[in-house]
């Protein structure tokens, strides 16, 4: 099976490390929050912020650090988003990502985009912990704590995607190995995000994030403690590891600095905030304007307002944050010579089987599973994919369409589905699977890199070498390769049977990937894995010709 090891630091990404390096004094010159006045949001466009967020989310898929699996994503995004949308700033579009790095850390940057470690989950006892890192990391955008870092840090907005990107891949370079023991392995930290390094966090800064992240735990319905006791669980990890001063800290720490007053602060807010949001939902439900059925559920004291999902999603993050999944197995193994595993963790050993291709082995696994809890999507997933590779596709099939039928536009659902009727490599199986993922055009689901190559393979086995030509120029893109996709794009130009419609949609991508590849040119970053000459699209100010 693949080695998941992280490779080398990539010589294409030099020019974001030199970039970091020019950035980083600046950075410290004033850590005061700006007063009212502040010019967060004229130097840096909304739309500017959300090109250079998606522009540094493409680079380091390209990298190899982001995990990209389509329940995780959905997990992550689902208490993500929930919490977004209680925000001070609702308005506010956020995309959140997993890296596969097992070193304890999360970071925000430009634009509403939000990372997180998979050592961060693992680390985590429950999903109310975990959002309330992500209500810290939310907080920081809707205060502008990260644009303002941004533009004090250099008024020149062309290099901060260079140099965020150069300090977040640096910082993954430089972290803890993904082998071993998750524990251990999480406390192995680099030098931090820079976008924290570049805003330089005051504890004015870190205050008003606990204290806008804690209000809005509650208000999604998470628990307000749940933030508290994750700091009292880094500080648990320190304690129990060994080694050099930097070694001992989570790169989370080193980050977002950790002291016993911001803990009992963080325990006092959510003490007296479980009895406000208690009130509200009693004044709601008596509130004669409102709907008579309306009622709002109390806050309970271990968060009832979860997904249900976390135990899966961390077994499944174990995995697929593993080297290989034989060390995942061997994790696994060990684990239940300590006790019995529950059913969260005979999930993650049967995905790990899966992964290492013995599929028989996770079969009843599953099938207890699923028996046990007949309505879960991720046990039903599982359970399909199992008995397509065993040799039991009609069973397979059966239970894909059932789900499909309840749930059309799910997307781990129809990736996972499409993907299966894919690899039997027949015309009938590529026309399904491309009327699976058809639904999902018009949603957001289909700007990622793992919806188009889906969609490219699908389109290639039902025989349209057209849409399929489309669809892998746009996960080329996606996938942080925009060089490549303009060739791509440039070599579909080249057919000799393209109807108007075909030539405008290849046109107007062109279009609008070529200022991004000249951004990047102009800063040294060139994709040497490109081949073809590339044609310049129609931009302002200049004619077509080639480079």
């Amino acid at each position: 099976m693949t080695d998941r090891r992280r490779h080398p630091f990539p010589r294409r990404l030099l020019p974001f490390a030199l970039a970091l390096a020019a950035c980083l004094p600046a950075a410290a010159q004033d850590a005061r929050l700006p007063d009212i006045g502040s010019s967060a949001g004229t130097v840096l466009s909304p739309a500017r912020q959300a090109e250079y967020g998606a522009m540094t989310l493409a680079q380091l898929r390209h990298a190899g650090y982001v995990l990209d699996d389509p329940l995780l994503d959905g997990w992550l995004r689902d208490v993500g988003l929930r919490l977004g949308g209680s925000s001070d700033r609702p308005q506010q579009s956020f995309t959140f990502f997993l890296l596969r790095d097992r070193q304890i850390n999360a970071f925000a940057t430009l634009g509403g985009y939000i990372g997180m470690n998979a050592g961060l989950v693992l680390a985590a006892d429950r999903e109310d912990e975990v959002a309330g890192v992500l209500a810290h990391e939310i907080a920081h955008v809707t205060q502008q704590h990260v644009l303002r870092g941004a533009e004090k840090a250099q008024r020149d907005s062309l290099p901060i995607l260079l140099a965020t990107l150069g300090a977040i891949v640096a910082a993954q370079q430089a972290g803890g190995n993904s082998s071993g023991d998750a524990t251990s392995a999480a406390v192995m930290t680099g030098l931090g995000m820079l976008q924290q390094r570049q805003i330089d966090y005051t504890r004015d800064n870190e205050a008003e994030a606990d204290r806008i992240g804690i209000r809005n735990l509650a208000r999604a319905g998470f628990d307000p403690q749940a933030m508290a006791e994750f700091f009292e669980t880094l500080q648990s990890v320190v304690r129990m590891n060994q080694g050099d001063e930097r070694s001992q800290v989570p790169g989370y720490l080193q980050t977002h600095p950790l002291t016993l007053s911001r803990i009992s602060e963080a325990r006092e807010r959510a003490a007296k905030l479980e009895p406000q949001v208690a009130a509200d939902a009693v004044a709601v439900s008596s509130n004669p304007l409102l709907p008579a059925g309306l009622r709002i559920q109390a806050q309970g004291p271990r968060g009832r307002g979860t997904t249900g999902d976390f135990g899966f999603a961390r077994e499944r993050l174990r995995v697929l944050s593993a080297n290989t999944p034989a060390q995942a197995i061997r994790e696994y193994q060990a684990m239940q010579a300590k006790s019995p595993l529950d059913d969260a963790q005979r999930y993650g050993l049967a995905f790990a089987r899966m992964q290492a291709g013995q599929y028989r082995d996770a079969l009843p696994e599953l099938q207890v599973l699923q028996a046990k809890r007949p309505d879960s999507l991720w046990l039903a997933i599982g359970l399909g994919q199992a008995e397509a590779q065993s040799g039991h596709a009609a069973d397979a099939d059966r239970r894909f369409e059932a789900w499909l039928a309840r749930m059309p536009t799910h997307r781990a659902l129809a990736l996972s589905y499409a993907q299966l009727l894919a690899e039997r490599n027949n015309k009938a199986a590529g026309e399904r699977a491309v009327a699976v993922l058809r639904p999902l055009l018009s949603s957001t689901a289909a700007n990622d890199a793992l919806f188009q190559q889906a969609y490219a393979r699908a389109n290639e086995v039902a025989g349209d070498e057209l849409r399929a030509g489309e669809a892998w120029a746009e996960a080329a893109y996606l996938g942080g390769r925009p060089e490549q996709a303009l060739v791509q794009l440039n070599n579909l130009k080249k057919r000799a049977n393209l109807d108007y419609y075909a030539r405008s949609r290849i046109d107007a991508r062109i279009a609008a990937i070529t200022p991004v590849v000249l951004e990047l040119r102009r800063q040294g970053v060139r994709d040497e894995d490109a081949t073809g000459k590339i044609r310049v699209g129609v931009r302002a100010g200049a004619g077509n010709g080639e480079w």
